[in-house]
């Protein structure tokens, strides 16, 4: 593609990248990335990727912005409050960089459409804060074979993992969700606002480092943190032969969904 001058002005800072160049904001321009959740994980990862000049962002999420949001939420603004998100979220990305085609999706991400939405993306960004979307969510895109980034957040803690397909997958790790009302919940525990944006960010880093194909990748490997004592931590994990989606005898073949409450992490 041939960039205008402009264009060269707004990405000069990752064109004079030795590993990105020209050639990597070319294809981070010709990017499809599907962010689920335009919540507080979902808000830094749409501000960064619009501003890295990503071609195509699809979102989805069928919630609208509620005041107790803008704590962490920072895509969404005061005057968003009753807003849904997907419509907020355009709009400032729209602000950001208007090279950026957005396409949003206000609904809930479900067995019933998970396909269809995924089908014609690159890379699949979990954002959403519920554990039975996120066991769906890893199973969609490893059924149907999409690289994606996992997050979760909770109090002052986060934790991330990518899997390309023939890498462990989030049920290799985390083998099925948690009984209802075992995990607290943000609206329970609570959750330090700055939190959403450390972990948005180092997933948005990994969608990029994808599309570029620039270092290593998050895979067979789950980063955790905690804010407090600011300590990271990086556990290696292995593909499991007996994972129920992934394994070499998968019992996961199609589309399954559970209930539970909302803005959960399960600690490792």
């Amino acid at each position: 593609m041939d960039f205008t001058a402009e264009q060269i002005e707004r990405y000069s800072r990752h064109i004079l990248l030795q590993d990105i160049g020209v050639e990597g904001q070319e294809k981070i321009n010709k990017g499809k990335v599907l962010v689920i959740g335009a919540g507080g994980l979902g808000a830094p990862i749409l501000l960064y990727l619009a501003a890295a000049g990503v071609g195509t962002l699809g979102i989805i999420d069928g919630d609208v912005v509620d005041l107790s949001n803008l704590q962490r939420q920072v895509i969404h603004f005061t005057p968003d409050v009753g807003r849904p998100k997907v419509e907020s979220a355009k709009e400032k990305i729209n602000k950001i960089n208007p090279d950026v085609k957005v396409i949003t999706h206000y609904e809930f991400f479900n067995a019933d459409n998970a396909f269809e939405i995924i089908k014609d993306y690159d890379f699949v960004v979990d954002g959403t804060d519920s554990f039975p979307v996120k066991f769906l969510i890893n199973d969609a895109c490893v059924l149907a074979g999409k690289p994606f980034s996992h997050g979760g957040i909770l109090r002052f803690d986060g934790q991330t993992l990518t899997h390309l397909p023939d890498t462990a997958c989030y049920r290799c790790v985390f083998h099925s969700p948690p009984p209802p009302n075992v995990t607290p919940t943000c609206s329970q525990a609570g959750v330090l606002g700055a939190i959403a944006g450390m972990l948005g960010t180092i997933q948005a880093a990994e969608v990029l480092k994808f599309l570029t194909g620039t270092g290593d990748l998050l895979t067979n490997r789950l980063l955790t943190f905690n804010a407090k004592s600011m300590n990271f931590r990086t556990v290696k994990v292995k593909k499991n032969n007996q994972c129920p989606v992934c394994g070499e005898r998968p019992a996961i073949i199609k589309l399954v969904e559970s209930e539970q409450a909302t803005c959960e992490l399960k600690k490792k």
